[in-house]
């Protein structure tokens, strides 16, 4: 059987376990970066808070995908669990380091001119602050959505889901006239999964980023 006819006879399977995979790197680039974007509002003031945030994260991204995974089974056990957990703590470091950066670089007198005209603190970061952060913001989540999408197939391991399985099952039956087909289907599958992400953020940003700040 060759590569053509394996997508045929296996296609409905390679399009639910790309479905998983897209739902749960999406789902949990979500999470991972409503929390990175508060930890760098949280953290962005004080230089020190911003390096130890910086520095954290950065020291759970050293962390080898598959041990995490292992380490996270005994504690929440298999499939889902261990693999939302181990996604969302990846995803962080380019978001809080982006939004760290993005937010020390606003200019100062636009902050002031907005406590000028009397905005609150919550306002000059939701109306200014954060809008003229945004453009880092997004490329710190394109990244991570990239590095998540290939990581998300070690879930497998645990039992995740995704196309990560179909990657395994392949690995796990070398010598076997479809191994290669599926591990090739897994691998081109995320591949695509993976450019079909980013085009999405391309649009976003130019609907999101004024042409000034964008070129």
């Amino acid at each position: 059987m060759n590569f053509w006819e394996y997508l045929s006879s296996r296609h409905q399977q390679l399009l639910a376990d790309a479905y998983q995979h897209a739902s749960v790197v999406f789902q949990c680039m979500v999470v991972a970066t409503a929390v990175g974007v508060l930890i760098g509002v949280a953290t962005y003031h004080v230089e020190w808070a911003g390096n130890l945030a910086t520095t954290t994260t950065s020291t759970i991204l050293t962390m080898p995908s598959l041990a995490m995974i292992g380490l996270l089974i005994p504690i929440v056990g298999l499939g889902v669990p261990p693999t939302v957990i181990a996604l969302t703590l990846y995803g962080l470091l380019p978001i809080v380091r982006n939004a760290i950066v993005g937010l020390r670089g606003v200019d100062p007198s636009l902050v002031d001119a907005a406590r000028g005209i009397g905005m609150s603190r919550l306002a000059r970061l939701a109306r200014v602050e954060l809008p003229l952060a945004w453009p880092p913001i997004l490329t710190g989540i394109r990244i991570s959505t990239q590095m998540l999408m290939g990581i998300a197939a070690i879930a497998a391991y645990a039992s995740g889901p995704g196309l990560g399985n179909e990657i395994f099952r392949g690995i796990g039956s070398l010598g076997s006239k479809n191994a290669l087909n599926q591990v090739l289907a897994g691998t081109l599958g995320i591949i695509i999964l993976a450019l079909l992400f980013d085009a999405a953020y391309v649009l976003i940003g130019r609907l999101t980023i004024p042409r000034g700040i964008r070129d």
